[in-house]
């Protein structure tokens, strides 16, 4: 059920609390343009609503938002679990300005071990496969391919993907180094590979005694047949397990799933650090640094990390947290959630104490760095003001960037500076087509175009000043679109390369294009450029990279007639892409379906 409050001049807020139930369910406050301002849950909305109407000494902040609700909407639910989920999922999609709001990273990554005769070792994200066997979550992509790396140096699994594995003739340089059985090219048997597979299985699972045993018996069998070289084989083995297990720190005796997070606090910003721990061993760790966080308690900021990070996440059986409040009510829309019971923990002991005082190390250490990292770059930004003649208001920063080879497959980048820090959700892409090969200007005007044709609409945020990787040519195409869309007053400078393209040597050409600055080398200012101008073109030539590419597989294919795009949709997906259908013998294209032999001829002879 949802009720709402027409927008009016003056908020009646006795009308509104007169018409509340005393029931559980969500509310959002709305400002007079209908932008929601915050959003929160009530075991009774009656109570709760008018809680902000008839309280005296509210926070500045509460204060503050009171003076602009024009609007308060409610949605009953049946119990407060139900509200919590529904209260997230609006925070995410809402992003209300009066809400501590946490990013709303990418799934989580998995280490996989594939169903195959001879499993794969890999990463892994999105929804799961259940011919395959999955470890994890693990907090970044980093503690997942370390973990690989270690399972290659003791059990040697192969990580090549299927189609560089079915068309091998020779061992690959993995196994030169040993850190691969190839059994690709049948080096090792199929039991004798299993073995290697299931002692990885039991190691991720935490049971490294099991393995260490079995790996015991297997070299005293070797020495005892004599076999002295398998028997030194599986001693390394052992001997590498034994140091990894050494090494690893917050194992747990009783071994289960938690998570453990923690909360810092320090000039008026918060982090909260999350450590996992699967079948008692640490994973890893990870930082998560929440907006609208200025004035909030750690409870408050725990509880919010809480509700919103585990919305369509697995959610473990226990999770430890560092700051004391009523876990009822969380543990309960958790457990609803996950469909199993959730213990959240605040009072610690023994082990978990352990987790907790890293955890909130951790977050102590990833706070003190970012506010180190904010110091810094607010000083560059103001010594760019300073140098530049900029006024105070300048914050948000634009850079564009041209990237291409001899006019193929041109792409242009923008990237994001504001609030002191590179913002990447905001960069985008532009494929520009309908242009002469290799016409910078043309392609400049064309993502200029494109990007502030909606902003001059109201359609996104207008920039305080706009940088060109480019010299006077670039910059009067960028003054005349921006004259063209009623934006002059935007301040724009283009970053010409100095003599020999050595950093340092950069001349800032003003918007005019006919003047120019150059700052020293150790100018503050002038590394902030540097920075966001190395971005725009890193940005720029991934997304070159990966068009051109693709343009030149696809290409590679279609000169070939009898290959349709079915037929070149199953050779790709057959060899794993154009290198492998490269390295492909005729007798393996014949086997493609619909391939036939006097056509795998061809494609052979076209390729080669």
């Amino acid at each position: 059920m949802t009720t709402g409050a027409d927008s009016a001049p003056a908020f009646d807020a006795q009308a509104l609390i007169s018409s509340l139930p005393h029931l559980p369910g969500v509310y959002r406050m709305l400002n007079a343009r209908g932008e929601v301002l915050y959003v929160g849950k009530a075991r009774d909305l009656k109570k709760r609503v008018s809680s902000y109407f008839q309280k005296t000494g509210q926070s500045p902040r509460i204060e503050l938002m009171l003076t602009q609700v024009a609007v308060v909407e409610t949605t009953v639910t049946r119990s407060e679990a139900e509200a919590l989920i529904l209260e997230n999922n609006l925070i995410k999609s809402l992003a209300p300005r009066y809400n501590i709001l946490f990013r709303d990273d990418k799934s989580y990554p998995y280490l996989m071990l594939s169903g195959h005769a001879y499993p794969r070792l890999g990463f892994h994200r999105g929804a799961l496969d259940g011919r395959h066997r999955y470890f994890g979550p693990f907090p970044h992509t980093g503690a997942v391919r370390e973990s690989i790396q270690l399972l290659q140096k003791i059990f040697r699994l192969r990580t090549c993907e299927d189609s560089v594995f079915q068309n091998r003739s020779r061992p690959c340089l993995l196994h030169q180094i040993r850190r691969c059985s190839a059994p690709c090219v049948g080096l090792i048997d199929h039991d004798s590979y299993a073995a290697d597979a299931r002692n990885a299985e039991l190691f991720l699972q935490g049971r490294e005694d099991d393995v260490l045993q079995a790996l015991g018996r297997k070299m005293q069998q070797a020495a005892d047949l004599q076999h002295y070289e398998q028997a030194a084989f599986y001693r390394d083995q052992i001997q590498a397990l034994a140091t990894t297990q050494q090494k690893q720190y917050a194992e747990s005796s009783t071994g289960g799933d938690a998570d453990v997070i923690a909360c810092a606090e320090a000039g008026g910003a918060a982090c909260v650090n999350l450590v996992m721990v699967r079948q008692g061993r640490q994973l890893g760790d990870k930082s998560f640094f929440p907006h609208n966080a200025e004035g909030r308690t750690a409870p408050e900021v725990l509880q919010a990390f809480l509700a919103q990070h585990y919305l369509n996440r697995q959610v473990p059986a226990v999770i430890v947290a560092g700051a004391e409040f009523d876990a009822q009510e969380i543990e309960a829309g958790l457990a609803l959630q996950a469909g199993h019971s959730v213990q959240l923990v605040t009072r610690t002991q023994g082990q978990r104490r352990a987790w907790l005082e890293m955890a909130q190390k951790n977050a102590e250490l990833a706070l003190g760095q970012r506010l180190s990292h904010a110091s810094n770059q607010e000083a560059r930004l103001a010594a760019l003001r300073d140098a530049l003649g900029l006024p105070d208001t300048v914050q948000r920063i634009e850079c564009f960037d041209i990237s291409h080879t001899q006019g193929e497959a041109t792409v242009a980048s923008c990237v994001v500076y504001d609030r002191f820090d590179m913002r990447n959700s905001e960069y985008r892409r532009y494929n520009i087509t309908g242009i002469q090969a290799g016409d910078d200007y043309a392609a400049m005007r064309s993502v200029l175009q494109r990007r502030y044709e909606k902003i001059s609409r109201g359609e996104g945020m207008v920039p305080d000043l706009i940088l060109i990787d480019g010299g006077k040519g670039q910059v009067n195409v960028a003054r005349e679109v921006l004259a063209e869309l009623g934006m002059n007053d935007i301040f724009l400078f283009g970053v010409a390369k100095g003599e020999e393209r050595k950093p340092g040597l950069e001349q800032l050409i003003c918007a005019d294009a006919k003047s120019s600055v150059q700052l020293t080398r150790d100018n503050p200012g002038l590394h902030l450029i540097q920075a966001i101008r190395d971005e725009a073109h890193r940005f720029a030539i991934t997304g070159h990279r990966a068009r051109r590419g693709k343009a030149r597989v696809t290409s590679s294919l279609e000169g070939i007639s009898g290959i349709g795009a079915k037929r070149r949709k199953e050779l790709l997906a057959r060899f794993g892409g154009l290198r492998g259908v490269i390295g492909a013998s005729i007798d393996d294209l014949a086997q493609v379906q619909g391939i036939s032999r006097k056509l795998a001829e061809k494609i052979y002879l076209e390729l080669h």
